[in-house]
């Protein structure tokens, strides 16, 4: 698979992994900063922005996308900045090819699963977007205030309708479409929301080679305490940061605190 990308900047590669819904679009401001210092690849991932739509969509296969990604622009060593559903395939990646990445940093995410059926906040906020995507049909709709709208019957915060809205696209010819691959997403949604660790020892992993930083939100959910526990015992090395007034989209709500410790973090590779 050829995945779209965005690169700037020179000096030692470091990719970009956006989250769920997102794209490399998301991160246009972050990249341009980090490009100071660094050579910034910045990567749909399938069924997301410009890369192709597969049915498959789990962190095996988001995985492999990223190593076939590194062998093909010739990268044998980087950091890897993954958010979100792009953090966890980040440490998938550094489970099994620690030898590529020089530091990694994880962004607001643990590496276990999240139960989708646990009607948690966060569960519960991804059905309720789910629904919303697969019921807004882009055939219909002659308007992007008139997407809005109708999102606004089940999504109320304005900035959350902002975001998924960057996923719907005009043709040439001037119709509507959705750049997300909603139905695969919502096929795998368990698989989403799985662990990253191996099933039959999930305590007994060895992620090493390479320096670790997890930065999270003060208001978010995704990454707790009791999580930040289990993580140190598995990942010694693991290194924490909360971004305060920050929640879930750390780096669009305090990108000068984010960006402060991933520079700090990476300044010398």
């Amino acid at each position: 698979m050829e995945l779209f990308y965005r690169k700037s900047g020179t000096g030692s590669p470091l990719i970009i992994l956006h989250g769920l819904y997102g794209s490399s679009d998301n991160w246009y401001s972050i990249a341009r900063e980090l490009a100071s210092s660094h050579t910034v690849y910045v990567v749909d991932q399938r069924n997301h922005g410009q890369s192709p739509h597969y049915p498959d969509h789990n962190y095996e296969v988001l995985r492999e996308d990223l190593h076939t990604f590194m062998l093909t622009h010739e990268i044998d060593r980087a950091v890897i900045l993954g958010h979100s559903m792009g953090g966890k395939t980040a440490l998938a990646f550094g489970l099994k090819y620690p030898e590529k990445v020089s530091k990694m940093v994880v962004v607001d995410i643990s590496p276990f699963g999240y139960m989708a059926s646990s009607q948690s906040p966060e569960s519960t906020i991804h059905e309720r977007i789910i629904h919303a995507l697969q019921t807004l049909i882009p055939g219909k709709i002659s308007s992007r205030e008139e997407a809005d709208k109708l999102l606004q019957k089940s999504i109320a915060p304005p900035s959350v309708r902002h975001f998924l809205l960057k996923n719907l696209k005009r043709s040439p010819g001037g119709n509507y479409f959705w750049a997300l691959n909603i139905a695969a997403i919502a096929n795998n949604m368990p698989a989403i929301f799985a662990s990253v660790l191996p099933e039959n020892n999930p305590d007994q992993v060895a992620l090493s080679g390479f320096p670790l930083l997890f930065i999270r939100g003060e208001y978010s959910g995704y990454l707790r305490a009791p999580d930040i526990e289990r993580i140190s015992r598995l990942f010694p090395q693991a290194l924490f940061i909360t971004v305060a007034g920050a929640g879930h989209w750390v780096h669009a709500e305090q990108p000068a605190a984010f960006l402060a410790a991933v520079r700090n973090f990476v300044q010398d590779v």
